[in-house]
């Protein structure tokens, strides 16, 4: 067997300020576009305050709670070291976007990614200021 890669992009326009964007069916589709139906994916957001994780898809979560979370763990008025640095208002976006981190990693079972009935692949951008988000996906298999 032999073993093949693909490489693919998601393009998303983001409003900022921990804006949870749903890129599930865009995951899917690149692997059905890879014709790798078992294998491993990874997914990486480009830049340093956006991440990428899975959840609930939800409106509370969505709307509320992930904001919510962060704000308790890195407050938007706090004081960072990086604002002065560079003087600008987005220290707090790169501590959370550390905090959940840049990249997915996913089984590629049957020609698809296995999440469960609940769980959907996400991009959060963390930043001030609206953004268009880069997301490289790599998928390997066969």
């Amino acid at each position: 067997m032999d073993m093949k890669t693909f490489t693919g992009e998601i393009t998303r326009q983001t409003k900022g300020n921990s804006h949870v964007v749903n890129i599930t069916q865009d995951v899917q589709a690149l692997i059905r576009q890879s014709g790798i139906r078992e294998g491993q994916l990874t997914a990486m957001v480009i830049g340093s305050t956006a991440a990428l994780t899975t959840l609930e898809f939800e409106p509370g979560l969505v709307n509320t709670d992930v904001a919510a979370m962060m704000e308790r763990i890195a407050p938007e008025d706090g004081a960072y070291v990086h604002e002065a640095t560079w003087g600008d208002d987005n220290g707090h976006s790169h501590l959370r976007a550390a905090l959940m981190g840049p990249s997915l990693a996913m089984p590629v079972v049957d020609g698809h990614a296995p999440l469960g009935t609940w769980q959907q692949v996400v991009l959060v951008d963390f930043d001030t200021r609206p953004r268009q988000r880069r997301v490289v996906v790599n998928i390997i298999g066969e």
